[in-house]
């Protein structure tokens, strides 16, 4: 195969959105202010309008929105906090940040938080859950909640890759306490940089996260308790002012792309779909195959010039970092045999055909 399919390209939205993205830095340089300020306040009420939510605030990244979502909750040490087994390793190295400590849970055939074995977890030291809405797909929130609500178990949504996912018009995210996301250039919205974003409809959480996030200051030189600096960089806030008027219609196309995807590859004997993922509560960041031959396959379309990529190649606490030696069948498997395909809203039809001849050539040869 001749042309060139890599997993992601970033280039070509920011050469599209590059006049836009020229002038709103040249407004932002002239005017001077780099930290707060209206690009900011425009984010924040933009994000909260489109999720439905009493609060959105602005943060650094997804990591620090995590984190602080734990602090303004009072988790710390003594805490138990369960978190599945299969997600990025922001989710457990908050818990640990906090000084609380992390009960593994395995996840369902979706990657998601198995509901049955976490229920089964809960003690009286557990103090919060932390689900995932893994590759864009949402957790059944509904069903989450009616265990941890009557026992007081607080919840932090990780939606740093569901920014776009609703079920019946609630966003994910805006299910627990405090919902967390991520504006990471490789998601569906991504800053030129770092950046996220928490949600509550809690007024004293809001508040509380606002002080958190800028040293603990109501106002300068006024510091109420021991915060930190997790503030949103001002032009990033700008840059994705400007992206946001155009993530519906990325969302659309990344949906057609999807349905190209599954078109063409449903029939195959030995490849798993992903499940949903053409229904609202799945954001399609990623189009994920399950293959028991998921390697060998990754290496054939690389040499046919087809990037992938796999998200996870292993279970959080396999990780030598957290050493944890429980059983999570389900994470494992899916850990070693899942593949992300190529899908983001500036890749061409013709390229995921061409992608799907790719896959149907591997299970022809």
């Amino acid at each position: 195969m001749k042309k060139s399919i890599p997993f992601l390209e970033l280039a070509a939205m920011h050469a599209d959105l590059a006049d836009e993205l020229q002038s709103k830095f040249a407004h932002m340089l002239q005017k001077g202010v780099f930290s707060g300020g209206d690009e900011i306040a425009e984010l924040e009420r933009s994000l909260a309008v489109y999720l439905k939510s009493r609060h959105a605030i602005a943060c650094s990244n997804g990591t620090d929105a995590l984190e602080l979502a734990l602090r303004a909750l009072e988790i710390g040490p003594g805490d138990e906090v369960i978190v599945p087994a299969l997600t990025w390793v922001s989710t457990a190295e908050v818990v640990k940040m906090v000084g609380a400590e992390i009960v593994f849970c395995d996840v369902d055939s979706n990657g998601l938080i198995n509901i049955d074995q976490m229920e089964s977890m809960i003690t009286k030291r557990t103090k919060a859950v932390i689900p995932v809405h893994l590759y864009g797909k949402m957790v059944n929130m509904d069903r989450l909640l009616s265990i941890t609500k009557p026992k007081g178990i607080k919840v932090v949504e990780d939606a740093a890759q569901a920014l776009g996912a609703f079920k019946q018009g609630k966003s994910a995210g805006a299910f627990g306490d405090i919902g967390c996301f991520s504006f990471y250039p490789t998601k569906n919205l991504g800053a030129l940089g770092e950046a996220g974003l928490l949600i509550t409809a809690d007024d004293f959480l809001d508040r509380k996260l606002r002080l958190l996030l800028t040293h603990g200051q109501p106002e300068r030189d006024v510091h109420e308790l021991i915060g930190r600096n997790s503030r949103i960089d001002t032009l990033q806030a700008g840059f994705l002012n400007v992206k946001l008027d155009y993530f519906l219609p990325w969302q659309q196309k990344r949906k057609l792309l999807a349905g190209i995807y599954l078109e063409h590859l449903q029939h195959i004997r030995g490849i798993s779909m992903p499940k949903g993922i053409l229904k609202e509560d799945h954001n399609a960041h990623l189009f994920t195959i399950k293959l028991e031959e998921r390697d060998k396959l990754k290496g054939y379309l690389f040499d046919r010039g087809i990037g992938t990529a796999i998200h996870y190649p292993l279970p959080v606490p396999a990780t030598p970092v957290f050493s944890d030696n429980g059983d999570f069948p389900i994470a494992n498997k899916i850990a070693s045999t899942t593949l992300s395909l190529p899908l983001h809203p500036y890749l061409g039809e013709r390229e995921v055909r061409l992608v799907c001849e790719g896959i149907q050539g591997f299970f022809r040869s």
